[in-house]
């Protein structure tokens, strides 16, 4: 699905926009992620575990535009992706209720607001699709990306524990959120 433009002001006075990625910005969104993984260890994948090619990336980009169960977003700062997320509906008949959300702010823009103007923007969507749940994954430890997410709502109701190896060998939870639009 296709997100129209939209400009927010971040916390420091600067502007940004909130819009579908196009095919043109492949490359630098394939470098955000690239680099937004290498900046912290709470992301599902490291750095060189990104093997996607351009080609591959601008192919991933149409078919967000053009799917109608999934929305991209990328956040435009200072001539730099600062950040993206995407949430996609699932469309089976048991599971059309529920929608997931990802997020990845790049780290030089933390704290700007990035995260919540992206997270208003997922949360209006799924109401408009009359999405009553909506769900994420978080890495054990990620206790800043938690307090945005509980600050829309968002609340725990399983852990996978041992579910990310890191680097230095040590384990950590994959702990899951909902946050409901409707009773149900």
């Amino acid at each position: 699905m296709f997100f129209e433009e939209k400009t927010i002001s971040l916390k420091d006075g600067r502007t940004a926009v909130l819009k579908s990625p196009s095919t043109q910005d492949a490359e630098r969104l394939l470098n955000h992620i690239i680099k937004s993984c290498g900046e912290t260890e709470y992301l599902a994948r490291y750095p060189e575990e990104w093997n996607t090619t351009v080609e591959q990336e601008e192919a991933w980009i149409s078919r967000m535009r053009s799917s109608p169960d999934t929305i991209a977003i990328a956040c435009y700062a200072d001539g730099e992706i600062a950040g993206n997320c995407e949430i996609s509906f699932m469309s089976g008949m048991k599971t059309s209720h529920r929608a997931a959300v990802a997020i990845a702010i790049r780290k030089d823009f933390w704290g700007l607001g990035i995260g919540s103007a992206m997270f208003e923007e997922l949360i209006a969507a799924a109401r408009d699709r009359e999405t009553a749940i909506i769900e994420l994954e978080f890495i054990e430890g990620n206790d800043r990306a938690r307090r945005l997410y509980e600050k829309f709502g968002f609340r725990i109701v399983a852990e996978k524990p041992n579910a990310f190896r890191l680097k230095d060998g040590s384990y950590r939870k994959e702990i899951f959120m909902q946050k409901y639009l409707r009773e149900i």
